[in-house]
């Protein structure tokens, strides 16, 4: 293999491919999982020798030896999220494959691209970076370089994965009660908001579910807020069991919950919500005092079709037929 000056190993399309590469750095051994990379290079020297670096460092790898099959690569849902173009490919060159992945990945994962080229001049880096690239690397090249390069690329992957993974713990955490696991009282009711407006749009009826949990207080009172607790999260999970993937299920406050039911009439609102009513009051809550028997009231109410409240009013019905239930007797279903 040629050498520079200071007798160090470059890489060169005009040498024969070869097993021994040089150690990867005390990094590159202390990777946990290993990141895949995809090569898209049309010269078999390289694909060869570049291959074998990767491998060495502890890099899975896919392999393209055109633009297009790094095209479809790059579709799959899996796909790699670093790449290594190079700038003259077959059929999609590396420069408007870089465009296309761009414009491609406007709202997804990011790509780190680095494209590898013969071109040295400063208006190539340009071009390249302006197309989206993100490193650039002039062939021929030292291997612990582009071993640097590409930990650079994957420290930044790894940072944006961190980034991404705290943005949705705070979506998560803006969105659902952390008790219940249930939307907070804000999505639920946003949630009535929009689906109020499709059925309105569609002529469709929408359900509503006012649901309380019967003499919560005393649970709390007699048994400690852990085993009130036990109650919300096994009532929330007797309320979604039977849901819909399109149906809306929030804690509306304290032990009260409400469920969006698009599509349903008030009849068949009333029969899921007696449903539910019969799961809660059939099955008992384990807790650490003990097992409790708990049961809920229902208020129940449609808009949509020709029927078009508010949410605000839609919820004061609502309300109306919960207190009828809970005047009633509670454990059972009233409808406005």
């Amino acid at each position: 293999m040629p050498k520079d000056a200071r007798g160090e190993a470059v890489i060169s399309s005009s040498v024969e491919p070869r097993n021994s590469v040089p150690a990867g750095s005390g990094e590159s051994a202390q990777r946990k999982s290993p990141m895949t990379i995809l090569l898209a290079e049309d010269s078999p020297v390289y694909r060869h020798l570049i291959s074998g670096h990767l491998k060495e460092w502890g890099f899975d790898l896919q392999i393209a030896k055109d633009g297009a099959a790094a095209w479809e690569l790059l579709q799959a849902r899996d796909a790699p999220r670093l790449a290594l173009l190079d700038w003259v490919l077959p059929k999609i060159d590396g420069i408007e494959l870089c465009r296309k992945i761009r414009k491609a990945q406007s709202h997804c994962h990011y790509t780190y691209i680095m494209l590898l080229t013969g071109k040295d001049g400063k208006n190539d880096l340009l071009e390249g970076m302006r197309a989206g690239a993100d490193d650039y690397l002039v062939k021929p090249f030292h291997p612990p370089e582009l071993e640097a390069r590409l930990l650079g690329g994957k420290r930044i992957l790894d940072l944006q994965r961190e980034l991404e993974s705290a943005r949705e713990s705070l979506r998560v955490a803006a969105t659902y009660d952390f008790l219940t696991g249930l939307l907070n009282r804000g999505e639920i009711v946003a949630s009535l908001d929009r689906e109020l407006v499709r059925a309105k749009r569609e002529t469709s009826p929408l359900g509503i579910i006012l649901a309380d949990i019967d003499h919560f207080k005393n649970v709390n009172d007699s048994l400690g807020h852990p085993a009130g607790d036990a109650v919300l999260r096994e009532v929330a999970g007797w309320l979604k069991s039977d849901l819909r993937v399109y149906d809306g299920a929030g804690r509306y406050g304290g032990e009260e919950f409400l469920l969006v039911l698009p599509g349903c009439d008030q009849t068949t609102t009333v029969r899921r919500a007696e449903e539910i009513r019969q799961k809660v009051s059939g099955n008992g809550v384990v807790t650490s005092k003990g097992t409790v028997q708990v049961t809920v009231s229902m208020g129940v109410t449609f808009g949509g079709g020709d029927k078009t409240p508010s949410a605000e009013s839609l919820l004061n019905e609502a309300d109306v037929a919960l207190y009828r239930a809970k005047k009633n007797g509670r454990n059972r279903v009233e409808a406005y």
